[in-house]
């Protein structure tokens, strides 16, 4: 078992992002990432999804246009009792070193303080949350660092 922290440093290495801050959510069944500009389309027949994530918190910079296939659509329940409709893609994230597959919903997160959640299906593949530590996994150099705060 990896043990992480109640946020950590998480990388998409498909879709081409190195370093990206999450929230560790075990209330959260599915994880969840900020995206913009979503667009269904299809391909060969089978339903694709082409959407925008912004890896840096409070900023629009190093924006990422990801195609993914659309695996399922759903309706999700946030804390405040809310209900979206959220297409959902399949995608391996690096956590605390090690490379999972995770379902991954798409939604508007730009008024929360964490572009991505992990939750407990991601973190079912091997993971224990330690709630009182931050970055067990490790942080990206400091370059990275200064992107996510506004000050590359």
């Amino acid at each position: 078992m990896n043990t992480v922290g109640w946020r950590e440093w998480v990388a998409l290495p498909e879709w081409g992002i190195e370093a990206m801050k999450a929230k560790i959510d075990t209330g959260a069944r599915t994880s969840a990432i900020h995206a913009d500009d979503i667009e269904l389309f299809e391909r060969d027949n089978v339903s694709w999804v082409r959407f925008l994530v912004r890896p840096w918190q409070r900023s629009d910079a190093d924006a990422v246009l990801v195609e993914a296939p659309r695996i399922d659509h759903r309706t999700i329940t946030s804390s405040s009792g809310t209900r979206t409709d959220r297409p959902v893609v399949l995608a391996p994230i690096v956590l605390g070193g090690r490379a999972i597959h995770a379902e991954i919903t798409l939604t508007s997160r730009d008024e929360m303080g964490f572009r991505m959640l992990v939750g407990r299906e991601a973190l079912a593949q091997g993971f224990t949350v330690d709630a009182t530590k931050s970055y067990v996994g490790g942080r990206p150099k400091k370059a990275i660092r200064q992107k996510n705060r506004g000050h590359a």
